[in-house]
């Protein structure tokens, strides 16, 4: 069976941008059962309300939703089961010195098939107050009326 070429996004968590300052990135793996692949590759998973710790150890997603394969009867699992990331132990001895500093938190940023393999980016995040959020706004409006303006002088 070929692999597949490049990565393909099967979820994106727009909101975690949006409530947080995003300062690093990790690229881990995901342990999944056969039917849970099969429930991605059709495109059906969220994260936007999924939340990541390190207990014992080792990093688990908790929250993120895949729905059942609608041929896999009885090997269905539960949609919303905690699942194991797989990050090697330097890595999370990193996350957790990090998180141990007051503010930091691990947020799920994508879902994506990298080369057949299912991948999840970790954001390591620091919680904006509600001043940057409207901080943030304001550069967005600011962005769209000057490209707005622009717009309609190019057509001129």
């Amino acid at each position: 069976m070929a692999k597949e070429k490049g990565s393909r996004l099967i979820a994106n968590n727009k909101k975690a941008y949006h409530d947080y300052f995003i300062e690093d990135h990790i690229e881990a793996g995901i342990e999944l059962c056969g039917t849970e692949v099969k429930s991605l590759r059709m495109g059906k998973c969220s994260i936007k309300e999924s939340f990541i710790r390190i207990e014992h150890e080792e990093v688990f997603i908790y929250g993120m939703h895949i729905s059942p394969y609608e041929k896999g009867n009885i090997f269905n699992k539960d949609p919303l089961r905690v699942k194991k990331l797989l990050l090697h132990k330097y890595e999370i001895r990193k996350l957790k010195g990090k998180i141990a500093e007051k503010g930091y938190t691990l947020v799920p940023l994508q879902v994506y098939f990298s080369n057949s393999l299912v991948k999840v980016e970790i954001g390591l995040a620091k919680g904006k107050k509600l001043f940057d959020k409207r901080q943030d706004i304001a550069k967005k409006d600011q962005r769209r009326e000057a490209e707005r303006d622009f717009k309609v002088r190019n057509l001129q």
